[in-house]
């Protein structure tokens, strides 16, 4: 098989993992997360970060706002997602709107004078978020690379079945283990 075979062959897993139940759990997941969140934020951590002291309100504040920003990304990228699963839009006009969204990345570390005193029911939700996140960004890797890229990742890859195991391992990256 030569090279433009190879790369005309290769097929993208992508739709069908979208279409999966498994996506649809990792979409039920997002949403009661980012409801979660929000309740939380609108009430009881409200309350919780009238009492800090201004160190660690500054870093309430900063953290909220960015896992607030982090969940509204996700839930566009999800919300796109699930419409194309439903038929209410193409892959290829869900890509075109996915280039609107900007997934951030997680910050590499936290922390600083007052964090020790942020509510542990935030960092928890700042915790879920960035495995969400994760496992969101490995789907979304899976949905961009493109056919050739993919064709291009087997040849080059050391592994006995290539490309293929690199999708496997994305795919388990996207679910995780819970």
């Amino acid at each position: 098989m030569d090279k433009k075979t190879k790369i005309s062959s290769a097929i993208s897993i992508a739709p069908h993992l979208f279409a999966s139940s498994d996506f649809d759990k990792l979409y039920d997941e997002g949403m009661h997360l980012i409801e979660e969140t929000a309740a939380y934020l609108d009430g009881d951590g409200r309350k919780e970060s009238r009492n800090l002291d201004r160190e660690a309100a500054l870093i309430y504040a900063r953290e909220s706002m960015r896992l607030t920003t982090k969940l509204m990304q996700l839930a566009s990228w999800l919300l796109l997602q699930k419409a194309v699963s439903e038929g209410e839009i193409t892959s290829k006009g869900a890509r075109e709107e996915k280039l609107k969204i900007r997934l951030g990345t997680n910050p590499l570390e936290r922390g600083g004078p007052g964090w020790d005193d942020v509510p542990t029911k935030l960092i928890g939700f700042i915790a879920k978020g960035d495995r969400l996140y994760e496992r969101i960004s490995q789907f979304d890797k899976l949905d961009r690379s493109t056919i050739d890229e993919i064709s291009l990742e087997a040849e080059n890859s050391s592994k006995a079945t290539g490309g293929i195991s690199d999708q496997l391992s994305r795919i388990q990256s996207a679910f995780g283990n819970k």
